[in-house]
């Protein structure tokens, strides 16, 4: 396997990603997505630091990153009344360099398509690692097999569920869950509201209604929109605010995506010839750092198994060795009492952070310190 045949699970952001890498040195590359096209919209992601604006400058996308920015908007902490108590800054918020997840992804896409096979609208339903390769059958397309298998399908990775083991065996629940949805009203100037264990939050036109919950976690299936809308009118049931004329709004809205709060954690990233990248192997939902590791263990992968020559064993394990040290950050710490915090005393505390710069300079120092956190190399077969 010199320039082999790889199948990618998750069309997002790293699977793209490791596509243009893997193309790029000379491999084969299709692409399985559960969705039946790019998915627009969601969540605002950023970039932070030399070592991320370096894996984008190398790939070529900075340019259109910068173009598509979404600028990262002070947002108004508020109370009941709408009277404001704290900022928190878009300096805090959007990094860097801040984009919506939808637009990255449709980025990756566009320079991708035209050089690998994309497989929308279906899944992985079993994966057989043999001598030779990996024997994949597909919820729609033919059996094929392939001579390695990556996972970038996020949390709930199905590749890690077929070729590692029940997800209940690595990932941990933090106690929250948190959703998207896209309204079509303008609710005015970026805003947030928290009670303690709930936070809701609004920006302005186009942007999505976002909320924060703390919550045991919940049975109900992630592709049914109105499931999703139901817990939420039931989790913010009673909050004051403008919560009634979101949910209203969410209700009418339709495009709604609600997740749990989430930590993956698995002690090896590979298995056979079935390897996992992004928040498959190394997730911490909301914890502001998983768009960065995508996309430079993307770029770590590709390039090690290019200099491996066919050996994909040490390439995997050189691609742990790197990613390892640097995707730690991903092991600690919960955004949910942060976002949402569990009682008054803590939402005091926690507006007390965005009212001092001293604090808020520090927060964002420490952030930038984790997002540059790794000696990158430089991969002749990725950048020539």
């Amino acid at each position: 396997m010199r320039n082999g045949n790889v199948l990618i699970s998750g069309g997002g952001i790293g699977g793209p990603a490791l596509a243009h890498w893997l193309v790029r040195a000379g491999f084969t590359v299709t692409v399985v997505e559960k969705a039946p096209a790019p998915r627009p919209g969601g969540q605002a992601v950023d970039f932070k630091g030399e070592t991320h604006f370096t894996v984008l400058t190398r790939m070529g996308v900075l340019d259109d990153v910068r173009r598509l920015r979404t600028g990262g908007v002070d947002q108004e902490i508020v109370d009941a009344a709408g009277r404001r108590l704290a900022v928190m800054s878009g300096e805090f918020t959007g990094g860097d360099l801040e984009i919506r997840r939808g637009d990255l992804s449709r980025v990756l896409y566009e320079r991708t398509a035209p050089h690998c096979e994309y497989l929308f609208g279906d899944s992985i339903t079993s994966l057989t690692d043999t001598r030779n390769g990996v024997h994949v059958t597909f919820e729609r397309s033919a059996p094929r097999t392939f001579d390695l298998v990556v996972g970038a399908d996020g949390i709930h990775s199905s590749v890690r569920r077929l070729a590692f083991g029940p997800e209940a065996d690595f990932v941990r629940h933090l106690g929250y869950h948190y959703a998207l949805a896209e309204v079509d009203e303008d609710f005015g100037p970026p805003s947030m509201y928290n009670e303690p264990g709930r936070m809701v939050a609004v920006g302005g036109p186009k942007s999505p209604a976002f909320f924060v919950f703390a919550s045991e976690p919940l049975d109900y299936d992630r592709y049914d929109a109105g499931q999703q809308k139901d817990i939420l009118a039931r989790a913010y049931a009673g909050m004051g605010w403008r919560t009634p004329e979101i949910i209203n709004a969410v209700r009418r809205s339709g495009d709604v995506y609600l997740d749990s709060l989430s930590q993956v954690r698995i002690d090896r990233y590979s298995a056979g010839r079935v390897v996992l990248l992004g928040d498959a192997a190394y997730g911490n939902t909301l914890g502001g750092f998983g768009t960065g590791l995508a996309m430079v263990g993307a770029y770590v992968l590709a390039g090690e198994l290019a200099e491996a020559a066919g050996d994909h064993r040490a390439a995997f394990a050189a691609y742990e060795r790197h990613m390892r040290p640097y995707a730690k950050i991903a092991e600690n710490g919960n955004a949910g009492p942060f976002m949402a915090p569990p009682t008054k005393a803590r939402m005091w505390a926690r507006n007390l952070v965005f009212r001092s710069s001293f604090l808020l300079r520090m927060m964002i120092k420490m952030g930038d310190s984790f997002a540059t956190d790794i000696d990158l190399k430089d991969y002749p077969a990725l950048t020539k």
